[in-house]
């Protein structure tokens, strides 16, 4: 067995990190740009797993099989984007892609004209996507919003390209709507006109076409921007510098800035990114709902236990269906470091955190890449913190690793039976 231990010998953070493009910007422009079918530069696209993935099986469209491994995104983007093509197409990935639904994306396209069939489960992949005998002819859809805005962003990026274009009402409590408007509004720059009626949570999309530039640079992403943030609340003596990332920013986790105003760390943008500072303040209890920015709140759970402070997380209905169950991974490993948590189908409450952090805890990762970086900022509290998986992280962030042994993180591997206290 490998055992990959991470430390600190101090608690400063000081230097300069250049972060990769944003997997979820990255993931819609290679849609709309193999819709636009016109070929423009895209500068600072993701080197995620994902995007890689999904940028490959996108120039080679002659392949009838693509498998989109643990790319949850991709997965979805696939399916909707593959019933616009003149081939069959047959879409699998790895264990855990066969095991996360996919039935309501496919019976939102079934009704828009697609003809997909199960090769295995009903509502669970491998799918088998036909090629439409007739124009996808679109018109008026209603889908519950309430699982994952994946679903609807896989199709409203097609919607142009249907006959009657689309009238999608969304059914219940909206989750990850910021990811929404981020798929519009890149639509929009892409030269698509579209209206949202918030009222009635009715999106309107005629038939058009997208209008391809002459190059697009994609933001840095800010979900891997919190894992600095965190450590930068753990640290002593901060002076970090982002690169990348945009004041004015279509990502929702961009809210990570002013949320961690609440931990002292100020955001001062400038032309190359942003420079975290931090200033003293008292430790209370946080409380934050995440249902407009999920893929934060590993991140915030970890660091609240690490300043051992209560904390309320709610809006986390989706953390069950990710790379893993999120709540439970986070409930076994923090136990680990003595905290308790109170985990429901939708939230989190942190009952108390690490009083005395301890040594060569394992941290699981369960092949999720956020459990890894979300629990790496812990080596700052002066401990070793260990993993059962360096190459998790390839997912969304390759170069994590690496970019935290430039900060002064020591990274080693251990081989064999390695002796890591588990709780």
């Amino acid at each position: 067995m490998s055992v990959y231990k991470l430390s600190k010998e101090n608690r400063r953070l000081v230097g300069e990190i250049t972060l990769a493009g944003s997997k979820s910007i990255s993931n819609r422009v290679l849609i709309i740009q193999a819709l636009a079918k016109q070929n423009f530069k895209i500068d600072r696209l993701a080197n995620a797993n994902d995007t890689t993935t999904l940028e490959r099986l996108l120039s080679n469209l002659g392949e009838s099989i693509w498998d989109a491994h643990d790319g949850g995104t991709t997965f979805r983007f696939l399916t909707s984007y593959a019933t616009t093509l003149d081939d069959d197409h047959i879409l699998t990935g790895s264990k855990r892609m066969l095991e996360r639904p996919i039935g309501i994306l496919v019976e939102a396209l079934r009704q828009l004209g697609a003809n997909i069939d199960y090769l295995g489960r009903e509502g669970y992949p491998p799918l088998n996507i036909l090629a439409s005998s007739t124009t996808l002819h679109g018109g008026k859809l209603t889908i519950s919003s309430s699982v994952s805005s994946q679903f609807i962003s896989a199709l409203l990026m097609i919607a142009p390209y249907l006959d009657q274009g689309i009238e999608l009402h969304l059914e219940g409590t909206i989750v990850s709507k910021p990811y929404i408007q981020m798929t519009l509004s890149l639509m929009a720059e892409f030269g698509i006109d579209y209206d949202w009626d918030m009222i009635t949570n009715t999106i309107k999309i005629a038939p058009q076409f997208y209008q391809a530039p002459k190059h697009y640079v994609v933001e840095a992403d800010w979900s891997a921007a919190s894992y600095y943030y965190a450590m930068a609340v753990l640290a002593e003596e901060v002076d970090l510098q982002i690169n990348g990332l945009f004041e004015e920013s279509i990502q929702g986790d961009a809210k990570l800035a002013e949320m961690m105003r609440f931990f002292g760390i100020r955001s001062i943008f400038n032309e190359k990114g942003v420079h975290l500072q931090k200033v003293k303040l008292p430790l209370t209890p946080f409380e934050y709902n995440f249902v407009d920015c999920p893929d934060l709140a590993q991140t915030l759970v970890a660091l609240c236990a690490g300043l051992n402070i209560e904390g309320t997380f709610s809006g986390l209905q989706t953390l069950k269906i990710k790379e893993t169950d999120r709540i439970i991974a986070l409930k076994n490993e923090l136990k680990k470091f003595g905290s308790e948590l109170e985990c429901s189908e939708d939230s989190i409450i942190l009952r108390n955190g690490i009083r005395t952090c301890p040594s060569n805890i394992l941290v699981e990762t369960y092949k999720d890449h956020r459990m890894a970086m979300a629990f790496a900022p812990l080596a700052l509290l002066g401990k070793t913190v260990c993993f059962d998986s360096k190459e998790v992280v390839n997912k969304s962030y390759p170069a994590f690793w690496e970019d935290l042994e430039y900060l002064g993180f020591m990274f080693e591997k251990k081989e064999g039976k390695a002796k890591v206290k588990k709780v």
